[in-house]
């Protein structure tokens, strides 16, 4: 991979980082796993689909309850952050997309009398 495309990836990160930031709905262990997701999906080589272990994300991200893994994976799948397939399996593990390029975070619904 080219320094160049590393440097673009790098960039888009960047991106996604500010969107999660600007959305009331993330919390800090959001964040924690999201960059989690990020140090795997580098390690892999950048490749869509990879593969990812419940007990490695924990690790990386410092989250210490399966509750908390599964409840912000899940949610960063419904929230559109990535793309995200469990497998159930103790050895295969789950499959992660990372999106191409961040989304416009929705516009604030403006409030009658309110300028912005």
């Amino acid at each position: 991979m080219t320094e160049t495309s590393i440097k673009s990836k790098t960039a888009n990160y960047s991106k996604w980082i500010g969107r999660i930031g600007a959305d009331n709905r993330m919390q800090a262990t959001h964040v924690s796993l999201f960059t989690a997701l990020f140090v795997l999906w580098h390690q892999s080589g950048f490749n869509n689909p990879f593969t990812v272990s419940r007990k490695k994300l924990m690790a990386f991200s410092r989250i210490a309850s399966i509750a908390t893994y599964h409840k912000c994976i899940r949610e960063l799948d419904a929230f559109g952050y990535i793309r995200y397939q469990p497998s159930y399996h103790p050895i295969k593990g789950s499959l992660i997309w990372w999106p191409h390029e961040p989304e416009r975070p929705p516009d604030k619904k403006k409030v009658p009398g309110n300028p912005a």
